[in-house]
Parts: C-alpha cells; structure tokens; sequence
C-alpha cells in the first residue's frame, strides 16, 4: 500500500531484532515517510482500516487481513519531559533511528529482506548479545525515563549473561534512578512484568540492585533468592512465571499490588502465592487450599531458599486441586450457627492433616474425638 503509493516503508525494531535471532516476533511495525494523513488517505483507498492512534507522533494503525500494524512516519525528536516527546516529521530514516533506545532495535528491514543499519552498530550489537544506547545514554535516558528499566528488561531477554551489561549504559542508567519516581505505575509494573517473565531475569535484576535502580521502584525488594529460584525453575522443568520471580523478591505484598498496579486478578495471585508459601501444609492440602498455581510457585521458593521438594509433589498438588471436602452441613444435622461452622471447620482441618486421605465416614468418627 505504501510502496505504491510511493514511499519508502520498512519493517522496524522488534520484528526485524527477533526475525534476525530466530525469536518469535509479535508485533509488526512498520516506518515510512508517509505523513500520518497519507497513510489514513493510502488505507481508505485500499479498503483498509486506519485508527488514528497517535497521530500527534506519527502513528496510525492500519488492519490488513485481520492483523493490527503499526505504521509511524519517521521523526526526530525536538523535546521532550522524560514521559512524553514533542516530534516533527523526517524524511529521513537515520533521523529516526537516531531517536530510538537501543542499537538493536534501529534495525530496519525493506520487503525483499535488505536489513538496514542506519546507526552502523545494531547488527553488530545483536550479534554480540550487546545491548547499548543509540548514541548518549544520558540524553536517551532525558528523553524517556522508562528506558533505565527497559535496559535491563532488554538485557534479561537478549543480552549477554557472561559478557555483562554495557558499562556505559548501566552508568546512565544508575545515575538516573531518581528519575523513576517521575513514571507512571501501569509503566513500571509493565516493564517489570516483562522483566520478571524472561527466561534467566536473575543477573539483569541483581544488577538494577547493585545501581540502586530496584528500590527505586520496589521498595523492599532484595533479588537475593532469584538466582536460586532460577536454578529450582530449570531443575524441575517449570516454566517461568513473572509473579513467582515477583514474590521471590520478598517486599510487602500490598504495597507492590499499587506499585505495580497490578490487576485485580494478579493481585490475588500473588497474595494467594505469599500465603500458601508461609503455610505449614502438605502439597495436597496446598492445593485444595490456594490452586495449582500457587501451591506450586509457593513450593518452588521454599525449595529455593532451601527446602526439598517432596517426592511426587506436582501430582500431590494436582491431586488436592481437584479434591473436594467430603462432609457437608447436612451431615451435621445435630449442629447449627456457628457450632455448625466451627465443626465443619475441624473436619476440614483433620482432613487436610490426613493428607485429604479421610473419608466421610471416618471424619464424621472423630468429630466427638476431642
């Protein structure tokens, strides 16, 4: 569409960083140096569909064939606050490289496949697993804040772990920390989520410690158990998840919920994690009490602070998730009110200490048992 209509357009950033690597790629976007009204005028003549989602900096999204694209005309930057920059339009796309974060994502691809490399450093960068600033650190940090905890969400998904983060960068980043208190929490928590959720976050989250970054937006967080969990997570063949890594942090629980502006649906999640972690139960009663998940997040941080991971444990939890507490009120017929709750409450509790092996009958024997 926008090739024949004239203009220059290049896949951009991520799709062309994970393309190159053999990542999945997700997102497509696309530069060019059409004017935002020209690609709207381009899609309407194509029987597309254009949302003017930011048009003030450049972008409009375009669905073709069921697929969002987010097409953005090249741009520099004039000023910016540290949250939001004030663009005008390029025609030149070394200008709008030159805006971007990271040497890794100024890459640029035309449709046949030519990559470009406008910065004369990306592809090598990429190459190296090297994840450095375009051009000043400093002045890329001034221009958005986020960028500190991007650089090291960037380098827990695509750094080097043995080379090490960028000196240069990690000293800018370090030297800007003060800055966070400035962004957003649906920011913050989306960067950290994103973090949280790589494979190996371990080093990246160590190092924002180290230059104070951390507590900056967690307060409280001491990433000491991460490693470990790292090491727990590969052993038992468990997949990452973030708000796991999160609660290996420690902190205070309420507080990060607002911090991170969590959902109401992870909050839960990691406060059902916290719970099941400090409770002195069995797998099985785990996970009758708080959820596969849960149990088994809460089982992998005691194994990683030091804890052995009891033999046939996903099964137990699995086990206790789908039990089902086999008395009822009715079979109860000689209590009521709170004598009536207060009973099925000791039931519940002997059967859980039975490891969920009580049956009916035999719980109902011991209700007398006092």
């Amino acid at each position: 569409m926008l090739e024949e209509g004239g203009h220059r357009a290049y896949f951009v950033g991520g799709c062309v960083r994970n393309a190159l690597i053999g990542a999945e790629v997700s997102d497509v976007d696309i530069a060019t140096d059409a004017r935002p009204e020209r690609v709207a005028a381009l899609a309407f003549r194509a029987g597309l569909k254009a949302i003017p989602t930011g048009i003030a900096h450049g972008t409009v999204t375009v669905v073709s064939g069921g697929h969002a694209f987010e097409v953005t005309t090249f741009r520099r930057d004039v000023a910016t606050d540290g949250r939001r920059a004030v663009v005008v339009f390029s025609d030149d796309v070394a200008e709008d490289a030159a805006r971007r974060d990271f040497t890794m994502n100024a890459l640029y691809a035309a449709a046949d496949g030519t990559v470009i490399d406008p910065t004369g450093e990306g592809l090598a960068d990429l190459a190296a697993r090297r994840v450095r600033f375009v051009g000043e650190p400093a002045r890329r940090i001034a221009e958005d804040h986020l960028r500190v905890l991007r650089f090291f969400r960037f380098h827990a998904w695509y750094g080097d772990p043995v080379r090490g983060l960028d000196p240069a960068a990690y000293a800018a980043c370090a030297a800007a920390r003060d800055r966070l208190g400035r962004l957003s929490r649906e920011r913050v928590g989306a960067e950290m989520s994103k973090l949280l959720a790589a494979p190996a976050p371990a080093p990246a989250v160590v190092a924002m410690a180290e230059a104070g970054v951390l507590e900056r937006v967690l307060p409280g967080a001491d990433p000491r158990l991460l490693p470990e969990l790292m090491i727990v997570e590969k052993a038992a063949g468990v997949a990452p998840r973030w708000l796991r890594r999160l609660a290996a942090l420690g902190g205070e629980g309420k507080a990060w919920i607002d911090t991170l502006r969590l959902s109401r649906a992870e909050g839960k999640a990691l406060a059902a994690i916290r719970e099941a972690r400090s409770a002195d139960a069995t797998p099985a009663a785990l996970g009758y009490r708080h959820g596969v998940e849960a149990a088994r997040d809460a089982l992998l941080l005691r194994a990683a602070a030091g804890e052995l991971l009891p033999e046939g444990w996903e099964a137990a939890i699995a086990r206790g998730a789908e039990a089902r507490f086999p008395v009822r009120a009715a079979d109860l017929p000689h209590l009521s009110g709170p004598a009536l709750g207060a009973g099925l409450r000791r039931l519940e509790t002997i059967w859980l200490a039975s490891d969920l092996s009580l049956d009916r009958e035999a719980l109902l024997a011991r209700l007398g048992d006092r």
